[in-house]
């Protein structure tokens, strides 16, 4: 393997630069309801509604703790419901409101636009080769992560 890489470097400065990015293209097209990091944790919902919160975890990637504040504030500003699991109450889900559905058609325009700045001058094999790419890296950390939680 090569002795000095630059990928994690890189990978942190694109996450950095892109939630910039959005956050303004969210606060162009009148987006106030949510940030851009609320706004992953609703797509989420938005693709499947009615979780609990260790699945919202898992499929975010936020720590739990983190999550849990910011559903807080997700639910005092009327976009989430917790609810218990009937099945055991000690598990609580992750449900959508009306309101919150109601946002997903912007909120799919700004993501739309962010993807073609993204992209921007990418052939279809070139994202398909990078998004390849990036999904074995994210396996060798939830890897390395789950080393860890054992």
């Amino acid at each position: 393997m090569i002795e000095k890489t630059n990928g994690g470097f890189l990978i942190s400065k694109i996450k950095q630069i892109q939630g910039r990015v959005f956050e303004k293209m969210l606060a162009e097209h009148g987006i106030s309801e949510f940030n851009g990091a609320q706004g992953r944790i609703l797509f989420v919902l938005w693709e499947r509604d009615d979780i609990p919160i260790i699945e919202l975890s898992r499929k975010t990637g936020l720590a739990k703790t983190t999550l849990t504040s910011m559903l807080d504030r997700l639910e005092s500003s009327g976009h989430i419901m917790r609810a218990f699991d009937p099945k055991d109450r000690r598990a609580v889900r992750i449900r959508l409101t009306e309101r919150a559905r109601g946002l997903r058609e912007k909120y799919d325009k700004v993501s739309a636009e962010m993807n073609e700045v993204f992209y921007g001058g990418f052939s279809d094999e070139e994202i398909l080769n990078f998004e390849s790419s990036l999904g074995k890296v994210l396996e060798n950390l939830i890897k390395k992560e789950n080393d860890y939680e054992r």
